[in-house]
């Protein structure tokens, strides 16, 4: 085949060709995710694994977040802070976890990086609309013939509750125990269950649906809620942003909206 003789204005055409790919080239995705910025093309997708109590505030505060980071979308898993360490020690692929225990938290230290409190959440007794049973304290929970459901000792709010019920040497046998505390929440809902302990800020998830009993500070428990990069991250300096993140302003603000306590 004859090739044409290279003209000067085809050489010009084609150093203007070199010229653009170059740039473009250079601000390609790596596909580590680290020292990559958004907004110059690249998209990265963080996967977060969050404690079953966080669904609906962190939902909020996920789209907040892509807001405020161009090129960033925020995929959640909810499930029980146990179920989430069972992933992790999996592999599955996923950037930042966060619990609502220290407890799960610490046996992950190996595959985290340093967690930092983000927030902290007290127990109430969770009863149908208008509370029918008229539960009134911790002690009503040990009546026979109510239903109770409680989440399993191997679950944060299970552990919880169990501390509290044994601290006031109150012995409940309950109808069922669930894997996570919605699951508890939504027996209630349901009526299947006439209460259950759940967190202050599920049973606020569910207005007109459930009531909240209070319980005093003197026979609750202080749950904290730690987060952290996990080292098997693929975008472990937006991983590192996230997790920073929950700490400002603006992500506390809606976590003190939705009812949770200051870390």
């Amino acid at each position: 085949m004859r090739t044409s003789p290279l003209t000067p204005r085809r050489a010009l055409a084609a150093l203007a060709t070199v010229a653009v790919l170059v740039p473009l080239a250079a601000c390609g995705n790596d596909g580590s995710g680290k020292g990559d910025s958004a907004g110059k093309g690249d998209r990265t997708e963080l996967t977060v694994l969050a404690a079953a109590s966080l669904t609906d505030v962190f939902k909020t505060a996920g789209k907040e977040y892509e807001k405020e980071h161009p090129g960033t979308k925020v995929t959640f898993s909810f499930a029980g802070s146990q179920e989430l360490a069972a992933q992790v020690k999996q592999g599955a692929p996923a950037d930042a976890l966060v619990t609502a225990d220290t407890r799960t938290m610490d046996g992950l230290k190996a595959e985290t990086g340093k967690p930092v409190v983000i927030a902290r959440n007290r127990l109430v007794i969770a009863t149908g609309e208008g509370n029918p049973e008229k539960v009134k304290s911790l002690k009503d929970l040990t009546d026979s013939g109510l239903k109770v459901v409680l989440a399993a000792p191997e679950v944060p709010v299970g552990r919880y509750s169990k501390q509290v019920l044994d601290a006031q040497k109150l012995k409940v046998e309950p109808v069922s125990r669930e894997t996570n505390v919605r699951a508890v929440l939504s027996k209630v809902e349901l009526g299947e269950a006439d209460a259950g302990i759940v967190y202050r800020t599920d049973a606020a998830t569910a207005p007109g649906k459930v009531d909240a009993v209070d319980i005093p500070d003197s026979q609750n428990a202080l749950a904290s809620y730690p987060a952290a990069t996990l080292k098997q991250s693929s975008h472990a300096n937006r991983a590192a942003d996230f997790v920073k993140w929950l700490r400002s302003d603006k992500a506390q603000k809606l976590l003190r909206e939705a009812g949770f306590q200051k870390p």
